[in-house]
């Protein structure tokens, strides 16, 4: 049974972390600094950033859930004690991640903001290195073999074909 208490402390990790990094971050840079937009008109940039916000926040919740189920939450500091692999966590390791990416992408689009498009690509950086640093090592820590196992079948990101 899902724990109420976990919801709503993800609920909340989630206005507060993602939401911020995603949304209200992307919108003030878009606001501040509106030029130069990005080259593509504004039927396109609107269609491709909706579907990414759209797909993003989709993959957020999923991955929030999985999470909820094990009875933890996204935070660092109320993870779930077992290792997560179900859902889209047998298709990639970070897939919480990749979601808001999606989402900050999508908001770039939407807005035609290079500046919010910029963001996008810190925060990828800024996620791989604490994927590497510090949650990678962890999880070997934490979940030794099994994780070991689990970096073999899949991979950190995204796998575009199958082997």
């Amino acid at each position: 049974m899902v724990s109420l208490g976990k919801l709503s402390k993800t609920l909340l990790f989630t206005l507060l972390v993602p939401g911020v990094i995603a949304v209200v971050i992307p919108q003030v840079l878009a606001k501040w600094r509106p030029r130069p937009a990005l080259p593509i008109n504004r039927s396109m940039a609107r269609t491709l950033g909706w579907g990414s916000i759209a797909l993003g926040s989709i993959l957020y919740a999923h991955t929030a859930w999985e999470f909820v189920k094990g009875d933890g939450t996204p935070s660092p500091t109320d993870e779930p004690d077992a290792l997560v692999t179900e859902g889209v966590y047998a298709y990639s390791r970070n897939p919480m991640y990749v979601a808001v990416l999606l989402v900050i992408a999508g908001q770039a689009l939407l807005r035609r903001s290079v500046s919010a498009l910029w963001w996008a690509a810190g925060m990828w950086i800024g996620f791989h290195n604490r994927v590497m640093g510090y949650e990678e090592p962890h999880l070997q820590e934490k979940h030794g073999e099994t994780y070991e196992t689990y970096c073999e079948e899949v991979p950190r990101w995204v796998r575009i074909r199958r082997r």
